[in-house]
């Protein structure tokens, strides 16, 4: 099936966004190195794996010495009885080899689990605490591949019994000490085409290791794609995208296809190298044994020590492919602890000792000639200066883009600014821990997420819920005939997103959520921006109970909403472009006056239905 193709350019801004620049991390050692935090604190199990190692290495090795025993002693003596008590002796001792085999890969096993469970954790809270600007660039997709497949292809080293490395080089290394032992001239023709093998591996061993890093690189773009386009399906299916997004997922397809296609084509080369000289050297050995007798017994140890030195060999190619893929995974991950966009400390700046005459005069929140920019070539507020007194409250209001909500977002911390300082009762937000500051916040934001769980859950945001709480939450909103009726009741289960609400009813939810939190200071971004006008009337009430005796910022585009505030701040292209009450701000005939202006016609032209936050008087709208 033929699917138009985004443009050139268009594809080429969607790989530059997809694939990722990684930092230089360090040399395969560092790689493996940076691995043992994770793995120190489940060293027993590593202990265990070690020691049986070596001991299945050491019975493996013993087998065709027990075999070479009993051959030549039976020819010998001739008597059955020598073959049957060897068979016995190479029973019991490959009985051994697999008991102590199954504790070697079961500890190892454990080890990878455990150590890539913690890994995971780490790299989780590493998240966590990078600021907001470092996942304003980074597909969501990319980073869960950081946590799932590039932690599950580390994982592939303890899984697969790479760890057995360390017994397979026991055996291949035990194996030729043996046969130069039991005939070094038979030993060492056989070894004649050995170092061919060597040759290949340093041949494809490079171009291996960058086939992994495509691989891990195509996974992290075709994750980021997914993820983009199933967030985004219900505009993909209204605009009729289906076809052109196919063929952006299918160009990445065949990219990840490709780079699956070169590792497999270089573990072939491998594989077929390793098994040819193989043959070629048993060839030899047995070219070798016309010119150099020996008996039946030692070839047929030799023979078996031949074999035994090529499994390790192949197993080790094995392994070396599987760390290469581990490898390219832990350079992903150990790339993203680098990240230098570290989120500022909880107080990186020393707090500074405030009287309590001081806190009691200072505002409740002060911007002091604030500059702040999402990119640092395009500032969005600059030289913002803006107070508010406790129990104030402060309406932002200006175009879109103007930079109300980022100064709600600067207040919490979310984002560090660039010039100024922000304060709150005297202190400087800096000096706060993070946890210490937002405490005092309750917020509405613009865009509401739920998480899965239950209605109450949602609600408590993070505490265990008091139902009891919160249905006292949802009566003072007026809103418990919205929520009761669903099966469940405060119960009701909520699904990814919220999706199983309606818009109105996860801002309702939002609400409910910054009412049951009950903090000093208050922050609605468009918090009736979704809900219809009988529902806004209903709440007006219980916003007029909240705010009262609080200090709150409200953000708003509704200019009705919020002419009883305090204050109004008039945003502008970053700046603070007037100040004060709606009616001082509606005589000065400025921004705030064109605005209302333009509010008031809308709303003629539609008809009334805006109801009044009722904040402060409660006053509705005229």
């Amino acid at each position: 099936m033929n699917r138009p193709l985004p443009n050139p350019a268009a594809r080429a801004t969607l790989r530059e966004y997809h694939i990722e620049t990684l930092s230089k991390v360090g040399s395969d050692r560092t790689l493996l190195a940076g691995l043992w935090p994770f793995v120190k604190p489940h060293k027993k199990w590593l202990a265990i794996s070690i020691v049986t190692i070596f001991l299945g290495s050491g019975f493996t090795l013993l087998r065709p010495l027990i075999m070479m025993q009993a051959v030549d002693r039976a020819i010998e003596s001739r008597d059955p009885e020598v073959m049957l008590m060897g068979g016995a002796l190479l029973l019991l001792v490959t009985l051994l080899e697999q008991a102590v085999s199954f504790a070697q890969i079961y500890s190892v096993q454990m080890l990878g689990a455990r150590s890539m469970a913690d890994l995971r954790s780490a790299i989780f809270a590493f998240l966590g605490r990078l600021p907001l600007r470092f996942f304003d660039r980074q597909p969501i997709g990319r980073l869960v591949t950081r946590v799932t497949n590039d932690v599950d292809a580390i994982l592939e080293l303890f899984t697969s019994g790479a760890l057995s490395a360390l017994g397979d080089l026991v055996s291949l290394f035990g194996a030729v000490v043996l046969m130069i032992s039991l005939d070094a001239k038979l030993s060492l023709s056989a070894f004649i085409f050995v170092p061919f093998i060597g040759l290949f591996v340093a041949l494809i061993r490079r171009r291996s290791r960058e086939a992994f890093r495509a691989i891990r690189a195509e996974t992290a773009r075709m994750n980021a794609n997914m993820s983009e386009q199933v967030s985004g399906i219900s505009v993909i299916q209204a605009y009729r995208r289906e076809a052109q997004k196919a063929a952006e997922f299918d160009e990445i397809n065949v990219a990840y296809r490709n780079a699956n296609m070169s590792s497999i084509k270089y573990d072939a080369i491998q594989d077929a190298a390793i098994d040819t000289v193989s043959a070629m050297s048993m060839a030899s050995l047995i070219v070798a044994l016309g010119y150099q007798p020996a008996s039946f017994g030692t070839v047929v140890a030799i023979s078996a020590y031949l074999t035994q030195f090529f499994m390790p060999i192949s197993m080790l190619a094995q392994r070396y492919t599987l760390l290469q893929s581990a490898l390219s995974g832990a350079e992903r991950v150990f790339s993203l602890f680098q990240v230098e966009e570290r989120d500022a400390p909880e107080g990186d700046i020393p707090p500074r000792p405030l009287d309590p005459q001081e806190v009691q005069d200072a505002p409740e929140i002060e911007f002091s000639h604030v500059t702040f920019g999402y990119k640092p070539e395009q500032d969005v507020l600059i030289d913002v200066s803006l107070r508010a007194e406790r129990g104030e409250v402060i309406a932002l209001v200006g175009p879109t883009g103007s930079g109300k909500t980022t100064i709600t977002s600067l207040l919490l911390r979310l984002y560090e600014a660039k010039n100024g300082t922000i304060k709150l009762r005297g202190r400087d937000i800096r000096s706060l821990p993070k946890g210490e500051l937002r405490r005092n916040f309750a917020v509405v934001p613009q865009d509401i997420f739920l998480f899965e769980g239950t209605l109450a859950d949602n609600i408590a945001a993070g505490q265990t819920p008091d139902l009891e709480k919160v249905r006292a939450v949802l009566a003072q909103m007026d809103v418990l005939d919205v929520f009761l009726p669903r099966p469940g009741g405060l119960e009701t289960r909520v699904d990814a997103g919220g999706v199983n609400f309606s818009v109105g009813e996860r801002q309702l939810i939002a609400f409910a959520r910054a009412l049951y939190r009950d903090a000093a200071i208050l922050i609605l971004d468009e918090a009736t921006a979704s809900v219809d006008s009988a529902t806004e009337a209903r709440m007006q009430k219980a916003l007029s109970a909240l705010v009262r005796g609080r200090t709150a910022l409200i953000v708003a585009h509704r200019l009705s909403t919020i002419q009883s505030a305090s204050r109004i701040v008039v945003m502008q292209k970053g700046r603070v472009a007037e100040s004060g009450t709606h009616a001082e701000l509606v005589a000065r005939g400025g921004l705030y006056a064109a605005l209302h202006k333009l509010s008031t016609q809308a709303t003629s032209l539609h008809g009334p239905g805006e109801a009044n936050f009722g904040v402060v008087g409660g006053a509705e709208s005229p």
